[in-house]
């Protein structure tokens, strides 16, 4: 493997190993050469072997265990998102698909009413699937100021179960909204899958998911959507760009 001046060496052997876990050399569950055997092989040091490795592990390709080893994860089935804007998060449509379990429909909610900072309790709620090249990777339940959902009534995407969309709910908003869609304020957390969540993605009831709270303001400063995610760990992976001011 040639090393080219342009291009930092861990970016050289990271995607040379990426390339072969994707054509199958390492199946899934197989273990890939140690740090020391690939500093050797390529004429690396260790450190650059494990950034590499570092890389991999963030996109779900690899998993390491203490004391053993690296391991390849099939890569067929993991979906990897860099995000770094609010229209990163608006363009999930790109590559993804939902899939409507549940309608937009009237609720009372206090607790989402509150974060969505409305006077009253009620809020209309829709929970979709999304999907990647076939596989069911995370639920999502969206909840919106009742003036805000009455912006979709002639939308048919959030009203029919079964539904199968290139969209996001935020980016239909976007064009009706009397004005634009300024930020979102983002949590990361851990939780755990409940009955509906599990069964949704064929997942076990109670295992660990991550859980994404997204809250989208207007340029009037008012709170337009609340979207609560939750990612099967081993189908996604999350990364961002943190760029720092000149």
């Amino acid at each position: 493997m040639r090393m080219p001046t342009n291009e930092p060496s861990y970016q050289v052997l990271s995607r040379n190993l990426r390339v072969q876990i994707r054509q199958g050399e390492f199946s899934d569950g197989h273990r890939l050469p140690t740090e020391a055997e690939l500093a050797e092989r390529y004429g690396l040091s260790r450190q650059t072997v494990r950034r590499a490795f570092q890389d991999l592990v963030s996109e779900g390709l690899v998993y390491r265990i203490r004391g053993r080893g690296t391991y390849a994860r099939s890569g067929g089935d993991g979906y990897v998102r860099q995000v770094g804007s609010v229209d990163d998060l608006m363009g999930l449509s790109e590559d993804t698909a939902m899939e409507v379990v549940r309608p937009l429909t009237r609720k009372v909610d206090p607790i989402n009413a509150g974060r969505l900072r409305l006077a009253a309790d009620v809020v209309y709620e829709m929970q979709f699937v999304r999907i990647h090249d076939g596989v069911r990777f995370c639920t999502t339940t969206v909840a919106l100021p009742p003036s805000v959902a009455k912006l979709l009534d002639s939308v048919e995407e959030p009203h029919k179960v079964g539904t199968v969309s290139t969209i996001t709910i935020i980016g239909l908003l976007d064009s009706r909204l009397p004005f634009a869609v300024k930020e979102a304020q983002q949590s990361i957390t851990v939780d755990r899958f409940s009955e509906t969540d599990a069964k949704c993605l064929s997942t076990e009831v109670g295992s660990p998911s991550l859980r994404v709270d997204r809250l989208y303001f207007g340029t009037d400063g008012n709170p337009v959507e609340l979207a609560i995610s939750h990612f099967v760990p081993e189908h996604y992976s999350y990364r961002i760009s943190l760029r720092r001011n000149a």
